[in-house]
């Protein structure tokens, strides 16, 4: 089955508009989907893994303030997964409460993330925490069924899924609906405060940034060959980092925080991507073996963005033991230079300087030192949470009818993070509107898929997928369809920019 063609998209420099607690839709008179009133608000959860039963956790902790807020069902293709993240919410002493999915609402399998939504109202909200590849048929049953949304990062790997998400994402509008995506940095008040500061000219011009994610393995971004009973379409979701159709892989999940960090300080998105990455050993150790991994992953990747004004922004990103680890942004300027984040996410310790000596301890003040921003007693974190934050911000637009949504800057991110992957995996440069306009769908027939269906992406007889081979596959990340194969005899051609 083909996929239906969407109209032309947005562009680059329309997303740059759409800004935390702002969107598109302010001073457009349009429909109130939730009373300003005290009732209660129910929640689905579809994408019952950790990040989806901690994004539950977040919602809960902050609703009290904000009105009540109620768990009421949840979905996923695992029933473990499921169970466990259920038990969990149940047990935690600050939200347990709030946990009422009867063993009715609880919904496994392909179709289960519209039986959840059906047991919710217009005006209630669905959060969307399965592999990006199902996000926007997840997203357009919620925008048919009147529903406020969360949807994790990234929120597309490709042109097609972006094209689509900002289609559905019209009817959103117009039905005012607010929607929430992952990308919590935004909502973080130490870097918020940092890009005031920077805004108002505390290190001049910004003339380069650079961001650095450099750990071991993560998650599930390394993979053996499928020795379970488990079908390749589950056992690929149950390992969705080593897979590109499903999650755009460890560089699109774990490093687009990194990347959209130097864009907010930047206040724009960048233009086009250069890049290398590798293969070196791809090894890892599973129940005292050592396994090869055979996922589609590189584990190192090295990419220069440039922005329109000429500007560099150069992300490093490695899942690889034994080496040196960094997880930290920055930005230069003609004034001296920023920590844009130091410690992971949160607390970002976010700090100027004067020159270009950054000091690496947190603690100690040098004499270059212009601000940092503000710590408690023994060093308590005052920043806040973001990822309550964000929730904050979601829940607060819904009970006050307040502008919020995200889903045309979450594009844009994601399309900026996918083409710096892309021009890793390819070795070409890519640019923004041509990774935004790509023809080919990496994951064709998402709606259609059952417990029964075959991968996307299959194994050889060997038990290995299709990896990227740059400068041999030029105009596609992989080789696309059910087996690995010969590369295409020609590349697609480039839907040129809309006007």
């Amino acid at each position: 089955m083909t996929e239906p063609e969407t109209s032309p998209l947005t562009t680059r420099r329309s997303a740059i508009k759409t800004v935390a607690g702002a969107s598109v839709l302010a001073g457009i008179a349009l429909p109130h989907v939730h009373a300003q009133d005290n009732s209660e608000i129910k929640l689905a959860l579809v994408g019952c893994g950790g990040r989806g039963t901690g994004a539950v956790k977040n919602a809960l902790s902050v609703s009290g303030t904000l009105g009540p807020l109620k768990l009421h069902a949840m979905a996923d293709v695992f029933e473990e997964n499921l169970k466990r993240s259920h038990e969990t919410l149940s047990k935690d002493p600050q939200v347990g409460d709030k946990i009422d999915v009867t063993p009715e609402r609880r919904f496994i399998g392909f179709d289960g993330y519209r039986n959840a939504m059906d047991s919710l109202k217009a005006g209630d909200i669905v959060i969307l925490t399965t592999p990006v590849a199902f996000r926007w048929p997840m997203f357009e049953y919620a925008v048919e069924k009147g529903l406020h949304v969360f949807m994790e990062k990234p929120v597309t790997t490709d042109g097609f899924t972006a094209r689509k998400l900002l289609e559905i994402n019209k009817k959103a509008v117009e039905k005012n609906l607010k929607v929430g995506v992952g990308l919590m940095c935004r909502h973080c008040k130490a870097r918020n405060e940092l890009k005031k500061r920077i805004d108002d000219g505390a290190i001049g011009d910004i003339t380069f940034m650079r961001s650095y994610r450099m750990q071991g393995p993560v998650a599930t971004c390394f993979t053996p060959k499928n020795e379970t009973d488990m079908s390749e379409l589950m056992y690929q979701i149950k390992n969705f980092h080593s897979f590109l159709w499903l999650s755009g892989g460890s560089f699109s999940d774990f490093f687009i925080h990194g990347i959209d960090e130097m864009c907010m300080i930047k206040n724009d998105f960048p233009i086009e991507a250069k890049a290398v990455g590798g293969r070196h050993y791809k090894t890892m150790e599973r129940n005292g073996k050592i396994h090869v991994a055979v996922d589609q992953n590189f584990d190192s990747y090295g990419v220069e963005y440039t922005f329109k004004d000429g500007t560099k922004a150069i992300y490093e990103g490695r899942n690889m033991t034994g080496c040196h680890q960094e997880f930290a942004a920055y930005a230069h300027g003609t004034k001296g230079s920023a920590v844009i984040s130091s410690a992971s996410h949160t607390p970002a310790k976010s700090r100027l300087y004067k020159d270009h000596n950054i000091a690496l301890n947190p603690r100690g003040v040098p004499e270059n030192l212009l601000w940092a921003f503000p710590t408690g007693d023994r060093g308590a974190n005052l920043e806040g949470n973001p990822y309550e934050i964000e929730w904050e911000v979601l829940i607060d637009a819904i009970r006050e009818d307040k502008p919020h949504n995200e889903v045309e800057r979450g594009v844009a991110a994601s399309n900026v993070t996918s083409m710096g992957r892309m021009a890793a995996h390819t070795g070409q440069v890519i640019t923004y509107d041509q990774m935004l306009n790509l023809e080919h769908v990496m994951a064709p027939n998402v709606k259609e898929l059952t417990m029964e269906s075959d991968s996307p992406v299959m194994p050889d007889g060997e038990g290995r997928y299709p990896v990227p081979e740059p400068g041999i596959l030029k105009d596609r990340e992989y080789q696309y369809g059910v087996t690995a194969g010969p590369a295409p005899a020609k590349p697609s051609p480039e839907v040129k920019k809309p006007a």
